[in-house]
């Protein structure tokens, strides 16, 4: 049995913190405001995987109302939903992910920023996709004033091998 799950993100940018995308921290005079590291790429991702198994959203399961999760790598979160997912026995077939700023530039970052994906969740590089577009000067992402993300994940039941390596 397959599921599809999409997610979506955004965050304004702010002077005080680091720009992170997928785990890779990105050279960009700003960061991203948030509770978290505000990583709106990993944020897109957990949203689809737990959308894909029907069990909330990133605020239920990591509530910015919660300390514990005050500037936590959203790599922990992305984790954290990847083990939501086996605990539904379901694995991942492949992500698709596009990040939407006008600045900074990523098409540098794409490949290490898919192998932190990749290393993060225990799968292929090549089941992740990142691109990275513009919105021609449009919106607030047009406007340079933060960055977006959105991603659509497929998952698949676990076979029987699967789920006995778990």
């Amino acid at each position: 049995m397959y599921r599809i799950g999409n997610g979506f993100d955004a965050h304004v940018f702010a002077k005080d913190k680091k720009l992170v995308l997928g785990g890779i921290e990105i050279d960009y005079e700003y960061g991203l405001s948030g509770h978290s590291d505000a990583d709106v790429l990993s944020h897109a991702i957990c949203d689809a995987l737990l959308g894909a198994v029907n069990v909330g959203d990133l605020g239920k399961h990591f509530p910015d109302s919660d300390i514990k999760y005050k500037n936590i790598s959203s790599l922990e979160l992305l984790k954290k939903a990847s083990e939501i997912l086996s605990q539904s026995l379901y694995e991942i077939v492949n992500i698709d992910s596009t990040v939407i700023c006008e600045k900074p530039k990523l098409s540098k970052y794409v490949n290490e920023i898919q192998d932190s994906i990749s290393v993060t969740l225990n799968i292929s590089s090549q089941q992740i996709s990142v691109k990275a577009t513009t919105t021609d000067k449009l919106g607030f992402t047009g406007r340079e004033e933060g960055i977006a993300a959105q991603a659509v994940v497929l998952i698949k039941k676990m076979d029987e091998k699967s789920i006995k390596k778990e």
